[in-house]
């Protein structure tokens, strides 16, 4: 029992450090965070309180307030924490591979598995909706890119439909931050076994990441591809 509470203490303990961490995080790029989550806390419970008052039960909607007020701020703080996180990612070589790496369970997904020496790459993912191509770097350059790795999956899965993203600010291009989002608002056309078999077709091809020594999530941007290296797929 001893062992089961120390195991619980010290998981709350990491949970809060999280949070503490986050919120620090959160701070550097949105500095009216605090205030803005007190105004979210305290606003909630004040009106569930002055109900309470009303209706002659305040005991009662204040502990009800008091719960209510705590999600609220819980919402409001990972909402303004996720945009910050986009905001410090938004312009990174990588950074659509760390969005997809989190996009949700269904989906499989390929870093890297195009690139040139500009560091211009292609991210697959393959889920329900089919295969989504994501592109990152110049918008010019990358077209080229998905072209020839739409032509490679058109020879190998002739029968699974193929998307393809350019990640960007431009027009005809999808925000960094509502990647995940327009990803998941694809229509779903594959079975379970559908994807399953796909992701068995795809996976003999390989991906740059599994042939080049290259971290995973956004890269370094002063990294060189080595001479020789393969230019994209």
């Amino acid at each position: 029992m001893a062992r089961k509470e120390t195991a619980a203490d010290a998981a709350n303990a990491g949970r809060l450090k999280q949070i503490a961490l986050t919120y620090k995080m959160t701070r550097k790029a949105d500095k009216k965070i605090g205030l803005v989550l007190a105004a979210v806390g305290i606003g909630t419970l004040g009106v569930f309180l002055a109900i309470g008052f009303l209706i002659g039960h305040p005991v009662y909607l204040g502990i009800f307030g008091l719960l209510i007020a705590l999600l609220a701020t819980a919402i409001v703080f990972g909402r303004r924490a996720e945009r910050a996180a986009f905001g410090q990612m938004e312009g990174q070589p990588g950074a659509a591979a760390a969005v997809l790496d989190n996009i949700g369970r269904g989906w499989t997904t390929t870093p890297a598995v195009a690139m040139n020496r500009s560091q211009d790459v292609v991210h697959r993912a393959v889920g329900k909706a089919g295969i989504v191509l994501v592109a990152e770097g110049n918008p010019n350059r990358v077209k080229s890119l998905l072209a020839a790795e739409k032509k490679k999956m058109n020879r190998i899965v002739a029968d699974v439909p193929v998307h393809d993203l350019i990640v960007g600010n431009g027009e005809g291009q999808v925000e960094l931050k509502k990647l995940r989002t327009t990803m998941l608002k694809l229509p779903r056309v594959l079975t379970g076994p559908q994807v399953t078999a796909t992701n068995d077709r795809l996976r003999a091809l390989g991906d740059l990441m599994s042939n080049m020594p290259l971290p995973k999530g956004p890269m370094p941007k002063g990294m060189k591809l080595p001479k020789g290296g393969p230019r994209g797929r």
